[in-house]
């Protein structure tokens, strides 16, 4: 399709005379995405809002009681800003919003924002180096303090503050936000930006208030206590919070949207394990609302049939992947273990990592565990189809991996376990705790028995494992392990911060307290090339090419992609529950409720 007829059907839809689903569809019909047509339309000063909210129908806020929501990996703390794992983000979510979020076509939608920038509104500049947003007005704290650019500016000041240690500030450290006027803030990039709508938006957006954490932005940022008891913007005010264990919150009565929320209060339980959680929904119908099941489907499909309650199923960036560690775990340098100094003594060689790659069995791990909630994949990247490499492939190979093992030197010793230089091919595997992760851990396990590998597995908690407390030596990022399994979720349309957890700038360290993206220590300068190249590159199809090349790099080596999950969860039989794929489960929040 040339330009000249892309721009005719976009004008069509702008005069009314096609719908932005039609338009959607011819857009796939030659080869785009949805979340790709989509963002071309809010470009366009086409706003695709209305379409998602389109359901909603109490006709007042309040009124709808309780809603109770398990996630049996429990929150930790309440700062998005410093949210390792999901189950803090989620948390963060019910209290604090961003700019906008991903709607489940990969769209983006305004949610503090005033609209989406656009060419047309002139929110984007036509260089690539700015763009313009604009606050919605009326927004207020839920101490009553309104939300104005200043907290925008100070969001940004502080998530790129290196003292702050924030998760956040590889989306923050690139750009300059300045102040226009109270309700408009002006992001600049240094150099042509395709991807401009990572600050403020999605996971990473959330806007905190600066009349709260001013004094403790830098080396006093965990002292805050509002880590603990959040003041946002959000459709609830913050009640109580035990670490580990529940979090409560109110309807707030002043909430920016008509009508919503729906719910009187909303209460997220945490602790137990997916099986329970689903079968409190399923089965009990003691909760509304149960995340993240990583459940055998054919124990989901047993527990459906007690009528309690649905499993929604939606797909979007989600990837359960193998990470074989690129240093030594159990060589201490300057009190940090898996240091960057230290080399591990057998990933560090391609070839094992390419026999290690070879030793899963991807399409017995989908048939017997997973079934319709994930699928087999060779790449980290899984969505939007443009950004999909079509380079990779995945084998189950036994024998090519003994060749491989045998090449790399580590030949079979008296017990059958491989030894090279006197040190034996022996690796402890760590995950989380649940059943289908055990299982595949299983599986792997015994796949690389018969190739001379010795595998130890150790489970650990999840509330641990996904803490972000960095004194705790079990959590993921720390990785004092060989090998660790785990779901990363691609929460943009866009794979340009999903690919972040490999270039070498982002490595989790002791310094930066195991904050950084890059949890395998992978470095590569070819990558970091790449990846820096997309940036910068304005040209949609080089772009997305530049991208690929950077999927193919991380998987040739220690990141081996195992299974696209998908977003799984119970939902209560008369619970409208508004999901994405690329964004928070919490991200629609306010737009849900109860049918009668």
């Amino acid at each position: 399709m040339d330009e000249r007829n892309l721009r005719g059907f976009i004008e069509q839809v702008k005069d009314g005379r096609l719908s932005r689903r039609s338009f959607v569809q011819r857009m796939l019909a030659v080869g785009l995405s949805a979340p790709l047509a989509g963002l071309m339309l809010a470009e366009n000063g086409v706003a695709m809002a209305a379409d998602l909210r389109a359901a909603y129908k109490p006709a007042k806020a309040g009124g709808g009681g309780a809603l109770r929501l398990l996630w049996w990996q429990a929150p930790t703390l309440i700062n998005p800003h410093f949210a390792i794992g999901t189950k803090d983000q989620e948390a963060s979510r019910i209290f604090y919003e961003p700019l906008a979020a991903w709607d489940a076509d990969g769209n983006l939608v305004p949610v503090l924002a005033a609209e989406i920038p656009s060419k047309e509104n002139g929110g984007l500049a036509a260089d690539g180096r700015s763009v313009v947003w604009k606050i919605k007005p009326g927004v207020a704290w839920h101490d009553g303090k309104p939300l104005t650019a200043d907290d925008l500016v100070f969001t940004w000041a502080y998530a790129r503050d290196p003292a702050t240690a924030a998760v956040t500030i590889g989306s923050y450290k690139d750009c300059t936000v300045e102040k226009i006027d109270d309700l408009s803030v002006r992001v600049l990039f240094d150099k042509p930006t395709p991807y401009w709508c990572d600050a403020f938006v999605g996971i990473v957006g959330m806007v905190i208030p600066k009349h709260l954490f001013a004094a403790y932005a830098g080396a006093k940022s965990r002292e805050a206590p509002q880590n603990l008891a959040p003041v946002g913007t959000g459709p609830y005010r913050f009640l109580e919070f035990r670490s580990g264990d529940i979090v409560r919150g109110e309807r707030n009565p002043t909430y920016h949207l008509p009508n919503r929320p729906y719910f009187d209060s909303i209460e997220m339980k945490g602790g137990g394990d997916a099986v329970s959680a689903a079968r409190a929904v399923l089965q009990t119908g003691e909760y509304d609302y149960a995340w993240n099941l990583q459940v055998e489907d054919e124990v989901l499909k047993r527990l459906e049939t007690g009528g309690k309650g649905r499993v929604d199923v939606v797909y979007g960036g989600n990837l359960e992947f193998l990470l074989l560690n690129t240093t030594d775990p159990n060589v201490e340098v300057d009190g940090e273990r898996s240091s960057l100094k230290t080399k591990h003594p057998a990933f560090s060689d391609p070839k094992v990592c390419q026999a290690m790659n070879l030793l899963i069995d991807r399409k017995s791990i989908e048939t017997y565990i997973y079934g319709r909630t994930g699928k087999p994949t060779a790449n980290t990247v899984n969505g939007p189809e443009r950004f999909v490499s079509k380079n990779t492939s995945f084998a189950f190979d036994p024998a090519k991996a003994n060749a491989l093992l045998e090449e790399a030197g580590w030949t079979r010793g008296s017990d059958g376990v491989r030894v090279k230089d006197g040190k034996r091919l022996k690796l402890l595997f760590q995950t989380s705790i649940n059943a289908p992760r055990q299982k595949t851990q299983a599986i792997i396990k015994q796949a690389a028995a018969k190739a001379g590998i010795e595998i130890e597995l150790k489970s650990v908690t999840g509330s641990v494992f996904f803490s972000s407390d960095p004194a705790n030596p079990d959590t993921y990022p720390h990785f004092y392990a060989d090998m660790e399994m785990y779901t990363n979720n691609m929460t943009q349309a866009d794979p340009a911060i999903w690919l972040l957890q490999y270039v070498s700038w982002e490595v989790a360290t002791k310094e930066n307290k195991w904050q950084g993206r890059n949890v395998v220590r992978w470095r590569n300068d070819t990558y970091d090339a790449a990846y820096n190249a997309a940036q910068s590159e304005l040209d949609p199809i080089k772009r997305a090419a530049l991208l690929i090349k950077c999927n193919d790099l991380a998987v040739s080596e220690n990141v081996l992609p195992l299974i696209h999950r998908a977003k799984v969860s119970a939902v209560g039989a008369r619970l409208a529950a508004l999901q994405s794929g690329w964004d928070n489960d919490l991200s629609f929040l306010p737009d849900w409720y109860r049918e009668a």
